[in-house]
């Protein structure tokens, strides 16, 4: 996906860290309620180009991991306080446990249903016994409805201006379509168009719940006000012998 690879520079201009001061405000309450005590180390898998953490690095002890280099390099300038790997969420495994995993929206890639429970196996090898995990998937197939939306911004004698359009093409399979049409203006005033294909895992409500339990947790489903359903599981708490 050009987005994360050769256009990964662009990136602030696409998505800017102020743009999540709000939503980030109100994960870090959610993360905050579901586990006690309340979390300190966190591990945020797909964590792109450090936006989230950006905001929640004051609250938590944040651990991030993406499968791409180039967002990563991104992340390092922008959270050089923050422990940075690079690796797969379906397959990294840092050999520690935190306090909380945090999973954004890079769970939608995930497009298959061995993929996401991949990828919720390793939420689950990373959190304490008594942690929790929170995943934020922009869709399940229940609240996933076509839409298009554009942004962008403008910085360092640079502009960027997007048009995305989100479609389901095949209601039956697990995943559905994101194309971005990306106008780039360099410093010189010259403009370029470059076109970008996402595609995306879609999950019925069940289905999560069922590949959670199965990991392991015991999930639960809470919503919030840009109507997203956000899975919070909780790893059981160690049994204590005798």
């Amino acid at each position: 996906m050009k987005l994360y690879d050769e256009l990964a520079d662009w990136w602030p201009l696409m998505s800017a860290p102020t743009d999540y001061a709000e939503e980030a405000a109100f994960l870090a309450r959610v993360l905050t309620d579901a586990c006690t005590p309340p979390p300190r180390t966190v591990l945020e898998l797909g964590s792109g180009g450090g936006n989230n953490a950006f905001h929640l690095k004051s609250k938590f002890e944040m651990t991030l991991v993406d499968v791409s280099p180039q967002m990563l390099a991104i992340s390092r300038a922008l959270n050089p306080e923050c422990e940075h790997h690079e690796g797969d969420m379906r397959t990294v495994r840092l050999e520690r446990t935190f306090d909380a995993i945090f999973i954004h929206d890079a769970i939608m890639y995930m497009t298959s249903a061995d993929d996401l429970a991949a990828a919720i196996r390793t939420a689950y090898l990373h959190c304490r016994a008594g942690g929790v995990a929170l995943f934020v998937p922009d869709y399940v197939r229940e609240t996933f409805v076509a839409h298009t939306s554009h942004g962008g911004h403008d910085g360092d004698g640079r502009g960027l201006r997007y048009l995305e359009w989100s479609v389901d093409p095949d209601p039956a399979d697990t995943t559905y379509r994101t194309d971005y049409t990306i106008v780039l203006r360099d410093h010189g005033g010259d403009a370029r168009v470059v076109q970008d294909c996402h595609v995306e895992g879609l999950f019925p409500r069940a289905e999560w719940l069922r590949l959670l339990r199965e990991a392991g947790f015991e999930p639960g489903i809470t919503s919030d006000e840009w109507g997203r359903d956000l899975f919070v599981a909780k790893r059981p708490a160690a049994k204590r012998q005798g």
